[in-house]
């Protein structure tokens, strides 16, 4: 939206093990910021099946590294720095004087990038930005690979945060995201919480954060999340959606400015801010939450099941 593009292509593994002998997949989001629509995609696909030749244009190298405009083959390329202009982003959605006070006081927080895409974003927003201690953020160099590992942020492949936050010396908060960032793993200091009641309980207290403080307008959930959400549109008083397994099928509602906050039982947070699942947003709202209500993970998490009902659900990876 910022550069009112077309369209954006996504290069990714997801949460897949990735590099060359592992998975890969190209996504394609429409200028909304969100997933493309199967109409869009299966015209792409019905193209596809009638291309009978390619040609590569010589246009020479572009240098990635370097931010700005480049004229290269009768194009204009520009070079854009997405970390700074994602931080600009959800600084305008959330209260960081707050969090920079919360790191303050002597919050300890553990993130896991999980050698993936988060990890530039996680490092600048959570240590340069909000003033986290060196650290904070863990394996945030991206590698082609994962550096060998699986970057799915589950109980399976991130057991070592798992463990380290139901350890006698837990830091007070624990997250991790996953390969292309838009998957989300929460953990408090000695209670895990499922990818379900995160969606509850962030829509719940999501007038906490500045850019949610009028209200949502709806929220939706695919259908093999649990009922939590729908305790708290009920008290809210605003209207519940389910939709099919794919958070493409969201983008109807958020467009229509019907829901604001979505999520899955897969780990996929997100809200109308970009129209997309977003780890780091997930966490971020989490983090705005802790600082605005002062209490932890854990109390936060009983004092909804007290108020809603808590509802048992389980995946297994």
């Amino acid at each position: 939206r910022k550069y009112k593009t077309f369209g954006g292509i996504i290069l990714s593994a997801s949460h897949n093990p990735g590099g060359p002998n592992e998975d890969f997949g190209i996504k394609y989001n429409a200028g909304n910021g969100g997933p493309a629509p199967e109409k869009l995609t299966d015209a792409i696909f019905a193209k596809t099946k009638v291309i009978s030749s390619f040609k590569i244009a010589d246009i020479g190298t572009v240098d990635l590294d370097t931010i700005g405009t480049v004229e290269a083959g009768g194009m204009t390329v520009e070079v854009i720095d997405p970390v700074a202009d994602y931080a600009e982003l959800m600084e305008g959605l959330f209260d960081f004087d707050a969090l920079r006070a919360l790191f303050k006081s002597g919050f300890r927080m553990r993130f896991d990038a999980m050698h993936a895409v988060t990890g530039p974003y996680a490092k600048e927003i959570l240590e340069n930005r909000l003033g986290a201690p060196n650290g904070t953020a863990r394996n945030f160099i991206p590698l082609p690979d994962f550096g060998g590992h699986h970057p799915d942020p589950n109980l399976v492949h991130a057991k070592h945060l798992y463990d380290e936050m139901m350890g006698p010396d837990a830091p007070d908060f624990g997250a991790a995201s996953d390969g292309d960032g838009d998957r989300n793993l929460i953990i408090g200091k000695g209670i895990f919480v499922t990818p379900s009641d995160s969606v509850a309980m962030l829509a719940a207290n999501a007038h906490l954060a500045p850019g949610y403080k009028a209200g949502l307008k709806g929220i939706a959930r695919s259908m093999p999340t649990s009922g939590a959400a729908d305790r708290v549109a009920e008290k809210l008083g605003i209207g519940i959606y389910e939709t099919p397994t794919g958070w493409k099928f969201f983008g109807n509602l958020l467009d229509a400015d019907m829901a604001t906050i979505c999520g899955e039982e897969s780990a996929g947070t997100g809200s109308n801010h970009v129209r997309e699942k977003d780890g780091l947003w997930a966490v971020l709202l989490w983090l705005n939450i802790l600082a605005a209500r002062g209490e932890s993970a854990k109390q936060i998490v009983t004092e909804h099941w007290a108020a809603y009902g808590r509802n048992y659900y389980s995946r297994h990876d």
